[in-house]
C-alpha cells in the first residue's frame, strides 16, 4: 500500500508560480511511476504529468508542456509539480497518483490516489 499526500494548492492570479508536493508513505515510491491528475468542475480527471522511477523519463500533457515540470525525489519519497505561467484554465484539483505500470498516461494505469488539492487561477 502507498498513501499519498498532496500539499502546496491556493488561489493565485494569472501568470503565477505554484509549487506542488505529493508525500507519500508505506511502501517506498522508488520503483513506481509517479504521475499529477487535475479535475475542473464537471469535467473528467485529466492527465497533466508523470515522471519514470529512474526520474529520465517525463511526459507532459499539451496544455502544461513548456510550463510545467514535474520531479521526484525518491530518497524523500516526494513527488513535485512545479506549476509557471499558471492560466486560469489551469484551475482545477490536481492529484498525485502512484503506478506500478511503466508507461501510464491515463487514470486507469493508476493504483494508488491522494485526495487532492485544489489550485485557483484568477484572471
Amino acid at each position: 500500500q502507498v498513501q499519498l499526500v498532496e500539499s502546496g494548492g491556493g488561489l493565485v492570479q494569472a501568470g503565477d508560480s505554484l509549487r506542488l508536493s505529493c508525500a507519500t508513505s508505506g511502501r517506498t515510491i522508488s520503483t513506481y511511476t509517479m504521475g499529477w491528475f487535475r479535475q475542473a468542475p464537471g469535467k473528467e480527471r485529466e492527465f497533466v504529468a508523470t515522471i519514470r522511477w529512474s526520474s529520465i523519463s517525463t511526459r507532459y500533457a499539451d496544455s502544461v508542456a513548456g510550463r510545467f515540470t514535474i520531479s521526484r525525489d525518491n530518497a524523500k519519497n516526494t513527488v513535485y509539480l512545479q506549476m509557471n505561467s499558471l492560466k486560469p484554465e489551469d484551475t482545477a484539483v490536481y492529484f498525485c497518483a502512484a503506478s506500478t505500470s511503466v508507461r501510464a498516461l491515463t487514470v486507469a494505469l493508476y493504483n494508488y490516489w491522494g485526495q487532492g488539492t485544489q489550485v485557483t487561477v484568477s484572471s
